[in-house]
């Protein structure tokens, strides 16, 4: 009947599974991996991470505003690089979830709805394409975002898990 071993085929896991198996299998003929250092591996790492948000974004289509700016963003050569020893994009500080206060404690932001202005606008920074939104679309293309996220994850670290035996 229901094999779970096989993806519905217009899902979102398979279309995304397809696109970015045969983005990895191209980055692999590219260039054989010749080197460990630092530099080398950041390389690799930016293509592999480009390769799966190019891969999530093109298995949404364009019926998404998030998918159509991030394949803008990345045609576009505009892509947002990452510092390599933090993990986060350079000049960024973790405001959304913190912040200092006048006594220099870092304290959570209040739950009172008073920073909800801020909030959004840290939101809209996250989403691609957020800085253009009203706040309902915001939070759906939010939604659909993060469940795209979600997906880009778990199709990871199946294929993780498939490659460490």
């Amino acid at each position: 009947m229901n094999n779970p071993h096989h993806l519905n085929p217009t899902s979102l896991k398979s279309r995304f599974t397809t696109r970015f198996l045969r983005a990895l299998t191209k980055i692999r003929a590219q260039k054989p991996i010749s080197s460990s250092s630092p530099t080398e591996i950041f390389r690799r790492y930016r293509r592999i991470k480009v390769a799966a948000d190019k891969s999530m974004a093109y298995s949404v289509r364009s019926r998404r505003i998030w998918s159509r700016a991030m394949l803008w963003k990345l045609r576009s050569r505009s892509y947002r690089r990452q510092d390599p020893c933090s993990g986060r994009r350079s000049g960024k500080t973790n405001q959304a979830i913190m912040k200092k206060s006048s006594n220099g404690n870092i304290t959570r932001r209040r739950e009172d709805g008073v920073g909800f202005v801020e909030e959004a606008d840290e939101l809209r920074q996250l989403v691609p394409g957020g800085e253009t939104m009203n706040l309902c679309n915001l939070l759906d293309e939010t939604a659909h975002y993060i469940k795209c996220l979600t997906t880009q994850v778990q199709v990871m670290k199946k294929i993780a898990d498939f490659y460490s035996f």
